[in-house]
């Protein structure tokens, strides 16, 4: 699940606690948290980590109800002209998820996205706020969330602002919620690691299993299987 919490503002520990309470997530995805939703861990157990934005009294925020298995490493991005951004990557061992809450530049946010998908395994998700409008022109990457819309600019135009991308996974279900305290409206995405091709299970056995599948496979064909 991921939410743009708005501050001071907006979502507070109550909401959200309520929010996961109700919809069960594996992880929680936040931007625009404060140090009051530190509180959370303290309220629902699990495990959290905490990235402040440089200068600013927000920034990303994970929660888990699992321990992490290694803390989250925070990303420096490139810089727009307002705020310094960072992303939270956290590996949860079958693939890899970043946290984001991306600059408003549409040139800017893409530059940002090619920076995280660096950082990124093979089988990854990009979640969070990205500011973008359009297309994310990620290679690799397929846009794999809700499509509805999440913020309403200036409360009339509505723009599908939070997303989630993915590499190497596959999203069985996802939803945007009701909006509550925030402006931006939560989603939920169920991910799973997405099959591998016959090839590349080939390729990743070793040369003996390899050698024993081509016997096998002659050995058919002979026999007209």
């Amino acid at each position: 699940m991921s939410w743009n919490l708005l501050r001071r503002v907006g979502a507070n520990v109550a909401g959200i606690a309520t929010l996961i309470e109700r919809e069960q997530p594996d992880l929680v995805l936040m931007q625009e948290a404060t140090r009051d939703i530190d509180g959370l861990k303290a309220r629902l157990g699990g495990d959290y980590a905490w990235a402040q934005l440089p200068g600013r009294i927000h920034g990303l925020a994970i929660w888990s109800r699992t321990p992490f298995v290694t803390r989250p490493e925070v990303i420096a991005l490139p810089s727009g002209a307002l705020i310094d951004r960072v992303c939270q990557v956290l590996d949860l061992g079958d693939f890899g998820v970043a946290n984001v809450h991306l600059s408003h530049g549409q040139v800017l946010n893409r530059r940002q996205l090619r920076r995280i998908a660096l950082s990124l395994p093979e089988r990854a998700a990009v979640i969070g706020d990205f500011n973008l409008v359009g297309p994310p022109l990620l290679p690799g990457f397929t846009d794999a969330g809700p499509r509805r819309p999440t913020h309403a600019m200036g409360r009339v135009v509505p723009l599908r602002l939070d997303r989630c991308l993915v590499r190497g996974l596959v999203c069985q279900g996802g939803a945007v919620l009701p909006r509550g305290a925030s402006d931006h409206r939560p989603i939920v995405v169920h991910l799973a690691p997405a099959p591998q091709p016959r090839e590349e299970r080939a390729r990743g056995r070793n040369p003996i299993d390899r050698f024993a599948m081509r016997i096998s496979a002659s050995l058919k064909r002979r026999a007209g299987l």
